[in-house]
């Protein structure tokens, strides 16, 4: 399967020269590193091509890497039934950027898009209803950047007095959720057989 791989990244960088910028084989995957610009093209390119058929559109989600100038990260997962095979596209960006939306050539993008916008804070141009998915809609910032603090900015109760939901902000401080990572069982009177901590030296 990898000796396969190999040769399909082979065919779409002598093909693609415009479109992919690299690629490589990583755990029995295929990654190919495409430029914003040229990512509709591509993915065109992917699902029409006798030799690919990329034609189910499995995932779209993104990776923060906030110390980096091209923060961003945003990957999609492809697969080709007629092939048996699968791809994974990356395209990098900056926090300001956008990336164009994929929706006209693979429809079942809107949803993940909006979710990877929802999510992530990433722009996507073309997109035909770019709104929030999954938080509601007064939601402040974005839970899976890296910045996002851990008990998040509001939370959200029933209030029985006024009998409506409210929104308030969090009252928990950041330290509140250092741990040591050490053992599950923090605290406890008693350690399970295995879970010993080891004596600092």
């Amino acid at each position: 399967m990898s000796k396969a791989l190999k040769e399909l990244g082979t065919q779409l960088e002598l093909k693609r020269t415009d479109c992919v910028l690299s690629w490589d084989v990583t755990h029995g995957e295929l990654n190919v590193d495409v430029a914003p610009s040229n990512l509709v093209e591509f993915i065109e390119f992917l699902k029409s091509d006798r030799s690919c058929q990329f034609s189910t559109l499995v995932d779209i989600t993104g990776v923060d890497y906030p110390e980096r100038a091209k923060r961003f990260d945003v990957v999609y997962h492809f697969l080709s039934m007629y092939q048996n095979q699968r791809i994974r596209l990356r395209v990098s960006i900056r926090e300001e950027d956008m990336v164009p939306s994929i929706t006209d050539v693979h429809p079942s993008a809107n949803w993940f898009e909006r979710e990877v916008f929802d999510m992530f804070g990433i722009l996507f141009s073309g997109h035909p209803d770019l709104r929030r998915i999954l938080t509601d809609y007064g939601f402040r910032g974005y839970p899976l950047r890296k910045d996002f603090p851990t008990t998040g900015y509001t939370e959200v109760r029933y209030d029985e007095a006024q009998k409506r939901v409210v929104y308030e902000p969090v009252s928990l401080v950041q330290e509140y959720r250092q741990f040591d990572f050490m053992s599950p069982w923090e605290g406890a009177n008693y350690i399970l057989p295995g879970d010993e901590k080891q004596e600092a030296e």
